[in-house]
């Protein structure tokens, strides 16, 4: 597996041999029926989601590695390149191209922001692309042709927890904090769509990047009345809310949504500031032990660690990858290994079996849509660990 972690790092490396690839991916490689397969995987791993993103790409590296252990896919192996894009636009396209030019048969990508602006290239060079983007317009085969989501959307998970916030009914005011970028900003209308046919009233907050504190935006959503405040980011600036919630004895209650909906938020924030919050993750904790886990698990003590110690985002990224991979199996048997055809694969293959690890455990895709999940799980942080409160929940 080559792992380059900067844009010059990959840019020195592929400047040494760069493959021509038409418009249907894969390259001279791909042909090769005995050579390995190329992925190229943009990740940030020192960026504004660096805190989340990098178990993510470990998990998506790992399963890469296990795969090939165990045979690759018909017996060839996944080259795998690994390129820190620091959450940068410009850099992920630039990257993008480098593995078009290097001969790649599929994307692995990062964040709503990349993904958006590399859709319509990737429609283009006809490159199935999965990312970490939950982005709901990234599902629409018309619009987004060759990406695919595997887990529930953003714009879904904000309203299972809308429907959660509505049951448990202490305020029709909901306060929605978000990362102040295209990723952020994602579910933001659905959500107020969704909200007002439940009677209540969501108000979007941009959470300022860097801030030590947000005590100012709290101070903005206690005029507003809010007593929920939804969190569309990641965890390291949710747990800042947390604490501030805490310190001031605020009647609120923090509804995270899949960035900020795990462990590590737990941890940041400390369990005490945590407690009670509600946590809507697709992809199971490893505190739910679905058989799914296991297999990871096993892999990580063979290299002297466990999921316990790497976290919900590690296995997030593993089965992600292992999705793609599915659908680049599927392609080599039906014996048509170029973009065109790992798209056609995923979408007519059925069901990925996920061991209960995504949605309601399983991932499938169609012609017609690129939602590879609708259910996700809401969990409530007792005692320091994430309590099922519902599996499988779906708007």
């Amino acid at each position: 597996m080559r792992h380059t972690r900067t844009l010059l790092a990959v840019a020195a490396a592929t400047s040494l041999a760069l493959t021509a690839c038409a418009p249907g991916g894969g390259g001279d490689d791909a042909a090769d029926e005995d050579g390995p397969i190329k992925v190229g995987i943009i990740a940030d791993l020192t960026g504004a989601t660096g805190d989340v993103g990098t178990p993510y790409a470990a998990g998506e590296e790992a399963y890469v590695k296990w795969l090939n252990e165990n045979g690759g896919i018909d017996g060839r192996e996944i080259d795998a390149t690994v390129t820190d894009y620091a959450y940068d636009v410009p850099t992920a396209e630039r990257v993008y191209k480098e593995y078009v030019n290097d001969g790649v048969v599929a994307v692995m990508g990062w964040g709503t922001g990349d993904s958006e602006a590399l859709k319509s290239r990737v429609s283009a060079d006809e490159l199935p692309f999965m990312s970490a983007s939950y982005a709901e317009p990234l599902t629409d085969p018309e619009e987004a042709p060759y990406n695919f989501v595997v887990a529930p959307t953003y714009s879904d998970q904000a309203r299972v927890g809308l429907n959660w916030i509505a049951e448990d009914g202490k305020s029709s005011e909901v306060a929605l904090f978000h990362n102040d970028s295209p990723f952020g900003l994602a579910p933001v209308a659905d959500a107020q769509e969704w909200a007002a046919d439940l009677d209540l009233n969501v108000e979007p907050y941009a959470m300022p990047a860097g801030s030590t504190n947000y005590t100012g935006l709290l101070s903005q959503a206690k005029k507003q009345g809010a007593k929920y405040i939804m969190i569309q980011n990641v965890s390291s600036p949710a747990a800042l809310v947390a604490k501030d919630i805490k310190a001031q004895g605020l009647d609120m209650q923090i509804v995270c949504l899949n960035w900020c909906a795990d462990e590590l938020f737990i941890d940041t924030a400390g369990a005490e500031a945590a407690e009670g919050h509600v946590l809507v993750q697709p992809f199971a904790p490893v505190s739910a032990e679905q058989p799914g886990h296991d297999e990871v698990n096993a892999y990580l003590e063979e290299n002297g660690s466990s999921l316990e110690e790497e976290g919900l985002h590690f296995a997030q990224g593993w089965y992600t990858m292992h999705a793609m991979a599915e659908g680049i199996r599927a392609a080599v048997e039906e014996g048509d290994l170029s973009g065109a055809g790992i798209k056609e694969a995923l979408e007519t293959m059925g069901a990925i079996d996920t061991g209960g690890v995504v949605g309601a455990g399983e991932i499938e895709f169609s012609a017609d849509s690129h939602r590879g999940s609708t259910g996700t799980g809401i969990y409530q942080v007792e005692g320091g660990e994430m309590a099922p409160v519902e599996l499988g929940a779906t708007p």
